[in-house]
């Protein structure tokens, strides 16, 4: 191809069939034209049987450009926010998160406080590219943050930049080819299931109850505390609708979810079983079984069943797991999955995480199979 470029930064007129420029107006092939649209984005035309029909293209394009009101309300935006500080502009930001819970929002603010305004809340919002972001994450790891901060941090700052893109701040988006932090979350502690036996003896009926949710429907800790028996939909199906807040103690949605939403995970008989002797032995409120000891009108909160776990691991008489925290009940629901061949697609969902890719990464090294049984299995029908 040997383009030939207009005057005025309105485009380029070209031809890819080889022939040079002298060759074209003989040429039977089409022109082409190639410019920037209203929002600075590459744009091609083809379909042109004459030079000065492209051009003339070209020129109402151009034309086009500088009346449209999209071009002049992202200049208007690239005046208001590019001089804005990084701070001032993630405030505003934070304002259009209605949708974070309290506790995300808590913890977006530990994010923001912590790590991104020191280096970043004074930088101006038009002044970033991707150096400006491979220099904040380098900072990170010279201070020696962890990796799930790192990205934790990343993240934000991502979501914050590309709504600046959006705005038009950035013809291109500051983040590209940028390498970003990885988290590669540490093996899960998991209870043997004779250690298991052993922690469903001890602690009150409460947290046997807990312990039960969570080792056997995959529950997370506030999500077991909210448990109701309306959410039984079958003999075998436990429905997820809500959780207790960390932050407010209230029942609030699911993590991951909208308010409303909810997932469906299996319900072993044993654990419907441990459900109907609490129901029997202490009663419910509006189909809520967990309710605070000093007052039946509140929830169970998520402090109560800590204070227990505490008090349980500090007699030092029960045979656990170096490292074994309160989620390792939870952990010990994907194993059981995973170790009976059931589909770690099914486990994700049931488990309510965000995407597979943390399955993956948190359970992979439990899922059975070894390059020596694939060959052997394979084997199999090849030698049919």
């Amino acid at each position: 191809m040997a383009p030939t470029t207009l005057a005025h930064g309105m485009g380029t007129v070209f031809k890819e069939c080889g022939h040079g420029p002298a060759y074209w107006p003989r040429c039977p092939h089409p022109y082409k034209i190639r410019y920037r649209n209203a929002m600075g984005r590459q744009q091609q035309e083809s379909g042109f049987t004459s030079r000065e029909a492209a051009i003339t293209r070209l020129v109402a394009v151009y034309n086009e450009r500088k009346t449209t009101p999209a071009n002049q309300t992202r200049t208007e935006r690239i005046a208001k926010y590019g001089p804005m500080t990084f701070r001032d502009y993630t405030r505003e930001w934070k304002q259009g998160q209605r949708h974070l819970a309290p506790a995300s929002l808590l913890h977006l603010d530990s994010l923001l406080e912590h790590h991104l305004f020191p280096t970043l809340g004074s930088r101006r919002m038009d002044s970033f590219d991707h150096k400006v972001v491979e220099h904040f994450i380098r900072a990170m790891e010279r201070a020696g943050t962890g990796l799930a901060t790192q990205a934790s941090a990343f993240d934000k700052l991502k979501a914050i930049l590309l709504d600046a893109h959006r705005l038009g701040i950035y013809l291109d988006s500051p983040l590209l080819g940028v390498q970003a932090p990885v988290y590669d979350p540490k093996r899960a502690v998991i209870p043997s299931p004779t250690q298991l036996r052993v922690l469903r003896t001890v602690g009150d009926d409460t947290f046997q109850l807990l312990v039960d949710l969570m080792s056997g429907c995959g529950l997370r800790n506030g999500e077991a505390a909210a448990v109701n028996l309306n959410n039984i939909v079958a003999a075998d199906t436990y429905r997820v609708t809500e959780q207790v807040n960390r932050t407010t103690k209230q029942y609030d949605r699911l993590k991951h979810r909208k308010k409303g939403e909810y997932r469906d995970v299996p319900l072993p008989p044993k654990v419907k079983e441990a459900i109907e002797r609490y129901t029997e032995a202490h009663g419910a409120v509006d189909g809520y079984l967990l309710r605070h000891p000093q007052d039946r009108s509140r929830p169970y909160a998520s402090y109560l069943l800590n204070n227990q776990w505490r008090r349980i691991k500090q007699t030092k008489k029960l045979d656990m797991p170096d490292g074994m925290v309160l989620y390792g009940f939870r952990h010990f629901f994907a194993s059981n999955c995973l170790a009976h061949r059931i589909p770690i697609t099914d486990v994700a969902e049931w488990m309510g995480h965000k995407n597979l890719e943390i399955t993956f990464k948190t359970y992979r090294h439990l899922m059975p199979g070894t390059i020596g049984q694939a060959a052997t299995i394979l084997n199999t029908t090849l030698a049919a």
